[in-house]
């Protein structure tokens, strides 16, 4: 099953690449952008896997096949990210859902750090990152002169309501695999850009 995902994940990124993003390949400050902010992805994930270790450690919530059907009835928003990838891709819609979607597990990681305030300082580390790593985005496309995308989010209200602890520590499950995903295809956008 693990290959089938990577080959899942893989596939739309072959149709990138004919992208036409000529007019910023030989941009010498977006090469630098791009560079650091695939440093400070990477180290996201790291950060990520780690706090995933944890709730594996803790609770024993380690294979996500084992909690699907739990998902359900859990309401946990996902932050999309189909414009960076497929044929539609077009960097600045890609740069906007980026940013939209690290806002959006920015607030859903105060799940986790309700769920392990003993790892508080690794969970707010990760929070002033995804919004550090937001904000090197906004500005970067303030720079490029590329029009800001926003698209309509699921209003953001209180976080979810767990109907159990059991609910809780599931859903701090989905809320670090799901982002897990998600840096994994904003790192795997980056990248392809910086090799145009």
């Amino acid at each position: 099953p693990a290959g089938v995902l990577v080959l899942l994940l893989w596939a739309p990124w072959q149709a990138l690449l004919g992208a036409p993003l000529a007019e910023l390949s030989g941009d010498q400050r977006f090469h630098i952008f791009l560079s650091n902010n695939l440093e400070f992805t990477r180290k996201i994930k790291g950060d990520v896997a780690a706090l995933q270790r944890v709730v594996c450690d803790t609770f024993q919530l380690c294979k996500e096949e084992e909690l699907l059907l739990l998902r359900q009835d859990l309401s946990i928003a996902q932050a999309p990210l189909e414009r960076c990838h497929g044929r539609g891709f077009q960097a600045e819609a890609c740069f906007s859902q980026i940013r939209e979607g690290l806002r959006t597990y920015h607030s859903s990681l105060d799940a986790v750090l309700e769920l392990l305030p003993g790892h508080a300082a690794l969970v707010e580390t990760l929070q002033l990152d995804a919004a550090n790593l937001s904000s090197n985005i906004q500005h970067q496309m303030e720079d490029l002169g590329l029009a800001t995308v926003t698209y309509p989010m699921e209003a953001r209200g209180p976080l979810p309501a767990f109907s159990s602890y059991f609910h809780h520590q599931v859903g701090g499950f989905f809320i670090l695999a799901d982002f897990q995903r998600f840096l994994e295809t904003a790192y795997r956008a980056l990248r392809h850009l910086a090799h145009l």
